[in-house]
């Protein structure tokens, strides 16, 4: 098997066992890392600028980034093949990010990086009850042990 680094890096193809399956828990790993180094640089580059106009700026990235993966893996095709009901919840999803980008940018503009990320972790907490609620997903003993070790950090670390 002929491995496509940057396609291992991005988690699609490369080492999956499968053609074209991602690996969750590389995707994860990537995620935690970048994201870590995005609040960072977020940080560091809304200094002097509006809120509003910072994270309308990271969004022109952002876009030009996924369809440049959707034309990088030949996912565009796709588009005439998503459902009317996939659609809605995709620009519900996407009109939910916009407005927590919005929060959060004007949050990290207003206080430290330190306290901002502590309060956004708790979405942890929140996703996992709104998944058991609508999704029924499984609430395990483990999970609820979680969600409230990471309320307790929350709170231990912001006030």
């Amino acid at each position: 098997m002929k491995i496509d680094l940057w396609k291992t890096i991005i988690g699609v193809g490369g080492l999956s066992h499968e053609e074209g399956e991602c690996h969750v828990g590389f995707i994860c790993t990537w995620f935690g890392c970048i994201c870590r180094i995005d609040i960072i640089l977020a940080k560091i580059g809304i200094d002097g600028v509006n809120s509003n106009l910072a994270t309308a700026i990271r969004t022109i990235v952002v876009l030009i980034m996924a369809w440049g993966m959707v034309f990088l893996v030949g996912a565009q095709s796709g588009i005439s093949e998503t459902s009317s009901r996939s659609w809605i919840f995709l620009i519900l999803s996407g009109l939910a990010t916009g407005a927590c980008w919005l929060c959060y940018y004007r949050a990290l503009q207003s206080t430290d990086a330190s306290k901002v990320v502590p309060i956004d972790k708790l979405s942890v907490v929140i996703n996992l009850i709104l998944a058991f609620v609508f999704l029924h997903e499984e609430f395990t003993a483990k999970s609820a042990i979680g969600a409230v070790l990471i309320t307790i950090g929350t709170l231990v670390m912001v006030l």
